[in-house]
């Protein structure tokens, strides 16, 4: 952080800009304010808005200080009914940089709390703002984000915030959760309890997000390491913790403890690369499926309307997809796939002989779905958010069926009909259209489109083998998703 992080009435280096009167003396105060914001340093920081009495009456972040300043001084600029007044006021702002969004995130918060200025009004519909609260009680801390930090269920939990945009932290998570590797799930695990070695971890430990602690997959020793270094990541500045990870790190390899060491010298590189921008199409360090049609646009935003559409209150992180191929009841075949975070994840794809059926579609899905989710049916694996059929009101029901014989039931189902791509949701009675431009359809045609060429693929290669009697595996491009299950 700056070494002006405990001195917000810091003045910026450019003069202040005295109020005068309406008309052409506004414009001159804002043209000149728009100068000044334009001359900030291009890095992530927190901006304090100031009136003529230099009281603060907004705060607020960015990930480039003099594109989001300058934003407010446009006379294009469209602020709302709740911040438009604040033009008629603002005279001068302070700038405090930041070493990252994910810092800029915390000052602006931490400032908030601290200042309530004016202008940083509660959210629209009487929302309080968003906490980030991490259950110290539990034998394996969880981190969660609530509106609800005096809830029962967060006594004696460490309490981060408030936050003015749940999407900002939530992305915040995301990515400190790829240092740290805690657990966001809601299960309750106890170290010891004998239940833990028959769980199954979920998607988060196969991509690196989650160290298991529900399937014993890390001590509750190396697992509070872990939370108490996540904690002092976000209450120290970023330069500083390194230093000490280092020494950590020295230490440990020093007294010959190198799992200790390898796991510290992992977390620094990783904190070294948290402000990378992602690169490469918007897309992480993860093994993605390379034939996938991609999403159009961004998935974090198609995700976020898919999750209005079904009316869900958790993000969507995962979503698997199942489609069925056949040719004339010869060699039916299913396919399962895995997103995450919007984005295919070749480690969750799955293939399937259909056993049971050969010609009948809702019988294959009930005979795929029911092994599919087998273990997490039983408790011993956590489902996806969402889980999608190709296929209509027909092809839904018969999952349903399957999921009806399990002990526990899903988050959510649906059915995504190609013909008219209507959303089929459980329980209600009538599909969902969307518009053909809406993002939550497009990443759901997206999966089911990726489902669809993967089932088609496997189907090929059975057909391949039974006629010229090869056994020689799928084409290089699927190698590392050729399971069958």
């Amino acid at each position: 952080m700056s070494d002006h992080a405990d001195d917000p009435s810091h003045d910026a280096q450019s003069p202040r800009f005295e109020p005068e009167s309406a008309g052409e003396g506004t414009e001159k105060r804002l043209n000149g304010l728009l100068l000044k914001a334009r001359s900030l340093p291009k890095k992530p920081g927190v901006y304090l808005m100031k009136d003529a009495a230099e009281r603060v009456i907004y705060i607020g972040k960015a990930s480039s200080l003099p594109s989001r300043v300058a934003s407010y001084f446009q006379k294009s600029a469209d602020l709302g009914a709740r911040k438009e007044p604040m033009l008629d006021v603002v005279v001068d702002f302070d700038i405090i940089e930041c070493e990252g969004e994910w810092e800029a995130l915390l000052m602006e918060a931490r400032l908030i709390k601290d200042l309530r200025p004016r202008f940083n009004a509660r959210l629209t519909d009487d929302k309080t703002f968003p906490y980030l609260a991490i259950t110290m009680r539990d034998d394996f801390a969880g981190v969660f984000i609530t509106r609800d930090p005096t809830n029962e269920r967060f006594r004696g939990a460490r309490i981060f915030g408030p936050f003015t945009s749940v999407a900002s932290l939530r992305h915040a998570v995301q990515l400190l959760q790829r240092v740290f590797q805690f657990r966001t799930c809601e299960l309750e695990i106890h170290a010891g309890d004998a239940r833990n070695r028959d769980v199954r971890p979920c998607l988060l430990h196969s991509i690196g997000q989650c160290t298991a602690p529900c399937a014993e997959r890390v001590t509750p020793e190396r697992y509070r390491q872990d939370i108490d270094r996540f904690l002092r990541f976000l209450e120290s500045k970023r330069s500083v913790m390194l230093r000490e990870m280092r020494s950590e790190m020295e230490r440990a390899s020093g007294e010959r403890r190198f799992e200790e060491a390898a796991v510290l010298r992992d977390q620094i590189a990783a904190i070294e690369k948290l402000d990378d921008r992602e690169r490469r199409s918007g897309s992480v360090d993860y093994d993605w499926q390379p034939e996938v049609t991609f999403v159009a646009g961004d998935p974090a935003v198609g995700e976020r309307s898919l999750r209005r559409t079904l009316g869900l209150e958790k993000p969507i992180r995962c979503m698997e997809a199942f489609d069925i191929a056949h040719l004339a009841g010869g060699e039916t075949v299913a396919s399962k796939v895995c997103f995450v975070d919007g984005r295919p994840f070749k480690d969750g794809y799955r293939r399937f002989r259909v056993r049971s059926a050969t010609n009948d579609d809702y019988a294959s899905l009930r005979e795929v779905v029911g092994r599919r989710y087998r273990d997490a049916g039983r408790g011993e694996e956590i489902y996806p958010e969402v889980i999608l059929i190709d296929g209509g009101l027909g092809q839904l029901h018969a999952a349903l069926e399957a999921f009806s014989m399990l002990d526990v039931q899903p988050p959510m189902v649906i059915g995504l009909a190609k013909k008219d791509e209507l959303i089929f949701v459980q329980r209600e009675s009538e599909p969902i259209r969307l518009g053909r431009e809406n993002p939550g359809l497009k990443l759901c045609q997206a999966i089911r489109d990726e489902a669809h060429r993967f089932a088609r693929h496997y189907h090929h290669v059975l057909r391949r083998r039974s006629v010229t009697g090869s056994d020689a595996p799928p084409r290089i491009g699927d190698a590392a998703s050729d399971r069958e299950s």
